[in-house]
């Protein structure tokens, strides 16, 4: 690992040198040490990690130094040290930058050591936080973020291309369950503000008398249970990315306020007259028609061309072709992989199932059907009696009706021949008849094989 290169500036050299000995002592630590503010500013080229500063120089003071230390590198953290022990002196120190200030007398050397442990813990804390942002937006890259190879996927990758290279709206339109999520931030995270917030909110998930105080936040005592402060998502997505999902369903007193936030970019909490300044890409998504809700008079025509700058529909999973097989050994693959199990495949009777099925819940749906066809897989195979559509509705069976027995058995067969994909046998053997028994049903049109 590089050497953690701190700079000491201090006139006094036998206070210098105290400072370099305690600190240089700890092998993963070099030392530059200055005894005026000229010969720091000069030398600010080598980019030290940490700065400690003696308020009084004789060459420059104190504030003017550690400002001219921040224009060239406001990302260094700077402790000062003094003699002087006025507390306005520190309260102003800190309210410009300054990450400590401590007092020179006999416990300065541990309590520096402690300030500079405390910011070395901080920024690599920061490190962590800007690799995981970089190995995110290594996940997020269109190829890996939305899976596919059918001319409607690639048709989305030209329109996230486009929109990552500026700031403009995106409108993200699609079934429930298409992945306009991972469009979002995929878009995102391929964009300029990749290493800022992306705040993703659905709209329909929120309480009505709390959307307001979620979208911009509140002050203590704005309403009863506020206990304090809150930023709002606005506010927590400043200079990255807000996603308003389900952007349909809001009502239209918080349009009208929804649209001053775009507008003026700027928000006010609920309970307070202060403005606070806002800086935001918006992304936006719907399952519904909106030109048609601006139609009904249910969404604001202002509101609708303010969000409207770059479309992007995504097609549903049934119309994706091939993709539905690429996505499930995906899926399969995932989760087989966080789950510790064996590696699996698809046979091609489930292949086949998967294909004719007309996906009502989209991509998440075909997530939950692979997560649970693995589990229900004796083997190192998924076959077609594992994979179970959810949005067959099997029969309810009433005895208030007055039917036979025989009809009754008709039903019993045909839920059968819906969950186990018309496998005969193994129905035959579920309910205890036989095969031939089946067969003649069939043969005789009293019951149907399951398409």
């Amino acid at each position: 690992m590089k050497p953690y290169h701190i700079f000491i500036v201090d006139d006094d050299p036998w206070y210098r040198e105290l400072l370099s000995y305690h600190l240089g002592r700890h092998q993963d630590i070099t030392i530059s040490s200055f005894e005026n503010g000229k010969d720091c500013l000069d030398n600010l080229s080598a980019n030290p990690d940490l700065i400690t500063l003696d308020f009084s120089l004789p060459d420059i003071n104190g504030d003017a130094l550690f400002k001219k230390i921040k224009a060239v590198r406001p990302d260094v953290p700077v402790i000062i040290i003094s003699a002087q022990t006025e507390v306005a002196t520190a309260v102003k120190l800190f309210k410009m930058g300054a990450n400590d200030y401590l007092i020179k007398d006999e416990a300065t050397t541990d309590l520096l050591w402690n300030s500079i442990n405390r910011i070395r813990e901080n920024q690599a804390l920061k490190l962590e936080v800007e690799s995981l942002k970089d190995e995110l937006g290594q996940k997020y890259t269109f190829q890996n973020s939305f899976i596919g190879q059918s001319e409607g996927v690639k048709k989305i990758f030209a329109m996230m291309e486009k929109a990552s290279r500026t700031n403009i709206n995106v409108f993200i339109t699609g079934e429930t369950g298409s992945g306009k999520e991972v469009v979002a931030k995929g878009i995102h995270y391929n964009s300029e503000r990749k290493k800022k917030p992306f705040i993703a909110v659905n709209m329909a998930a929120i309480p009505r008398e709390l959307v307001e105080s979620e979208l911009f936040g509140h002050e203590k005592g704005a309403f009863t249970g506020a206990a304090g402060r809150k930023k709002g998502k606005f506010e927590e997505a400043h200079g990255g990315t807000i996603f308003l999902d389900e952007i349909a369903e809001l009502e239209l007193s918080l349009q009208s306020k929804i649209l001053r936030v775009l507008q003026e970019r700027e928000i006010t909490r609920v309970g307070s007259t202060e403005r606070v300044k806002i800086d935001i890409r918006l992304i936006v998504a719907t399952h519904r028609n909106l030109a048609e809700e601006v139609k009904k008079g249910t969404f604001r025509t202002d509101l609708y061309y303010r969000i409207m700058g770059l479309p992007v529909e995504l097609p549903p999973l049934r119309e994706r072709g091939t993709d539905i097989l690429l996505l499930a050994r995906f899926f399969a693959d995932t989760f087989t992989r966080e789950n510790n199990l064996n590696p699996i495949s698809l046979s091609a009777a489930a292949s086949d199932k998967l294909m004719a099925y007309n996906f009502p819940g989209n991509v998440r749906e075909l997530k939950a059907i692979i997560e649970l066809a693995i589990v229900m897989s004796d083997g190192q195979e998924i076959s077609a009696v594992d994979i179970h559509f959810t949005d067959e509705k099997e029969k309810e069976l009433s005895i208030d009706e007055e039917r036979t027995l025989r009809q009754y058995t008709c039903d019993i067969i045909s839920i059968y021949l819906k969950k186990f994909n018309n496998d005969i046998p193994a129905i035959a053997d579920k309910l205890g008849i036989g095969k031939s028994t089946i067969y003649k049903m069939i043969r005789d049109k009293e019951i149907e094989l399951s398409k």
